[in-house]
């Protein structure tokens, strides 16, 4: 899997890596050729000078078989190009910077697959739109954005579906499962067990569909299996305290269930009282 990102979110890049690394079951490097990182200089190689220490340690061997050719500060077309990635990730601000030639780059092939990601917003900062994104990258495409845009009618009765990454999703859970848990400190492992328990909502059907987040409707249960999963990775790391009645010890011996049951009574239900004019 080939990753394309801008150096704005070095830090979404490492989650990438750790969570690939988790689900490989395995401790090897994901660096090299499975990361391209760019930024407005262009691809970003070891021959960089003053390169930022955050993202030195993705940058391509300049003269190596790994960089397929490509010179520090190759444009993103270059890159892919001749990269060919698989998913397309825009963390840049910069808006329609996916242009059609990028786009159309990113069709490898009829039966690839290609996720692209414009994440940036507001909607004018999108490094693209959903509509050039399924036009020039092809129907089959996998797409997602930082801000709100229409599904898009691709004829024939089929949908290119706009997942927005909203953080509706898990920044509730995981303030709740931080707060009841005691933990000080919110480590990678619990917000990547809050990225797991999401996924686990989206079925094979949906992904065959380009879905990849769940409904709205379901989003105060998604917040109750989110919080217990962030509670029990606070307990895996050794950063839960307790909180209230509920202490270390307590948190360490409850069930997957126990947990759930916990947070939800914990959660904050709306009640709103009716407005009566005299």
């Amino acid at each position: 899997m080939f990753l394309v990102i801008f150096s704005a979110g070095i830090g979404v890049l490492n989650m990438a890596k750790k969570a690939i690394s988790r689900m490989c079951g395995s401790n090897e490097s994901f660096e090299g050729n499975q990361f391209w990182l760019i930024d407005k200089d262009g691809l970003i190689t070891k021959e960089r000078k003053d390169i930022d220490p955050a993202g030195a340690p993705f940058a391509c061997g300049y003269g190596s078989e790994e960089v397929k050719g490509l010179k520090e500060g190759a444009s993103l077309l270059e890159v892919v190009k001749k990269v060919k990635p698989h998913v397309l990730l825009g963390l840049s601000g910069v808006g329609g910077i996916f242009n059609k030639e990028v786009l159309r780059a990113m069709k490898h092939s009829d039966s690839c697959r290609p996720a692209i990601f414009a994440m940036s917003n507001p909607t004018k900062n999108a490094e693209c739109t959903p509509k050039d994104a399924f036009k020039y990258a092809g129907e089959n495409i996998i797409f997602a954005s930082g801000s709100p845009f229409e599904n898009v009618d691709l004829g024939n009765g089929k949908v290119g579906y706009v997942n927005q990454a909203n953080n509706m999703y898990l920044f509730p859970g995981i303030g709740l499962g931080a707060l009841l848990s005691g933990a000080k400190h919110i480590s990678d492992g619990m917000l990547q067990a809050a990225a797991e328990c999401l996924a686990s909502y989206i079925t094979d059907e949906d992904i065959k569909k380009g879905v990849i987040f769940p409904s709205i409707s379901s989003i105060r249960h998604i917040t109750i299996q989110v919080g217990a999963a962030v509670i029990h990775a606070a307990v895996a790391d050794d950063l839960a305290e307790g909180h209230g009645d509920v202490d270390i010890k307590q948190l360490s011996h409850m069930s997957k269930e126990e947990i759930m049951e916990y947070v939800a009574r914990n959660m904050w239900y709306p009640i709103y009282s009716p407005l009566v004019h005299d």
